[in-house]
């Protein structure tokens, strides 16, 4: 009997309903799981998107519903407003004042917190306290302190017998105001980001490191910011984008939350605020919303390829456990 007759005679196997049901679950139930943030995110994050970037075509009427199409006029005539590129230049000085010392700030607190110290879950906790606090509050509590006339650092500094400083007059220390605000409210929320991820890295290598004669300097350049190299820019990308979209701090400094008698810390958000609620002007504030999503954007990528090149993934090879020292590490 020929091979060919003995396959044709073998019974097919027909699958049970259940079988093709759990192989359908197994291949669509991720999906299902999935599922709802996308959907989520259609609806309340790429919609909204998409009907901006239409209504800042238009000369939007909010009452009726509709708009007049107008081009790019709303874009040509918001980057010919003063108001647009003080606000630009201060949400700048604020990001950086705020940003760079806040991260630098949690890097140090989060490399403080991995080590073994006394008490570790107390002052991991302690760290988030902060950033539970109401933005209103902050506001209140920093405005006490930071009063031109009976605050508690001028009243420090005239102790001094410094001059006393004027922060809500002078352009630059109300950006300083400002952006202790901002640090006080995310250092500790960066520092727990960082701080899980130094303790993902594996610590064969710390162990080898001081066994070869490296210091603790040495070993955080060498195996700890290589090793935070995806999360540093992801906290470096997130603080950009909330650092450039600043509105709670610099809305509360002041009781009328105009930015400033002189404009000295209006920013882009507080302009698109005022421009949409205090003028009525949909078209122009949205047009003003997509000109501050491509200046993030491109910062955001600046900043990306600027952490690549400093964060290398190189420094843990370097200091890759030799089989001497792995022998050292096991006993």
């Amino acid at each position: 009997m020929s091979t060919a007759s003995t396959k044709s005679r073998q019974p097919v196997r027909v699958l049970s309903f259940s079988h093709r049901l759990s192989r359908w679950d197994l291949k669509l139930s991720p999906y299902l799981y999935i599922s709802p943030f996308f959907l989520m995110f259609l609806v309340v994050g790429l919609f909204p998107i998409i009907f901006t970037a239409v209504i800042s075509t238009q000369d939007w009427d909010l009452v009726r519903g509709s708009g007049q199409f107008v081009g790019f006029d709303q874009y040509i005539w918001i980057l010919q407003q003063p108001h647009f590129w003080t606000a630009l230049r201060n949400t700048f000085s604020i990001f950086l004042i705020s940003t760079v010392p806040q991260l630098l700030l949690a890097l140090f607190i989060a490399s403080m917190l991995d080590r073994n110290i006394r008490a570790k879950t107390f002052w991991r906790m302690s760290v988030l306290i902060p950033f539970v606090v109401a933005p209103v509050a902050v506001g209140l509590i920093f405005n006490v302190v930071f009063a031109d006339n009976f605050g508690l650092v001028n009243g420090f500094l005239t102790d001094l017998g410094l001059p006393a400083i004027q922060w809500h007059k002078e352009p630059f220390w109300s950006h300083v105001a400002i952006a202790t605000m901002v640090n006080y409210r995310w250092t500790g929320y960066n520092t727990l980001i960082l701080l899980a991820a130094m303790q993902a890295v594996n610590r064969d290598y710390y162990e080898a490191a001081t066994v070869d004669g490296a210091g603790l300097f040495r070993q955080f350049i060498s195996i700890t910011l290589p090793s935070l190299r995806p999360t540093l820019i992801f906290v470096i990308i997130t603080a950009t984008i909330g650092g450039l979209q600043i509105f709670d701090e610099p809305r509360v400094f002041d009781q009328f939350g105009r930015g400033g008698a002189g404009q000295q810390w209006l920013t882009i958000t507080l302009y698109l605020y005022d421009i949409g609620w205090g003028q009525w002007n949909f078209g122009r504030a949205a047009a003003m919303a997509w000109i501050l999503f491509v200046i993030i954007l491109l910062i955001g990528l600046l900043n990306l390829l600027i952490t690549r090149t400093l964060v290398r993934g190189e420094g843990v090879r370097g200091l890759e456990p030799s089989r001497r020292n792995r022998k050292k590490v096991v006993r």
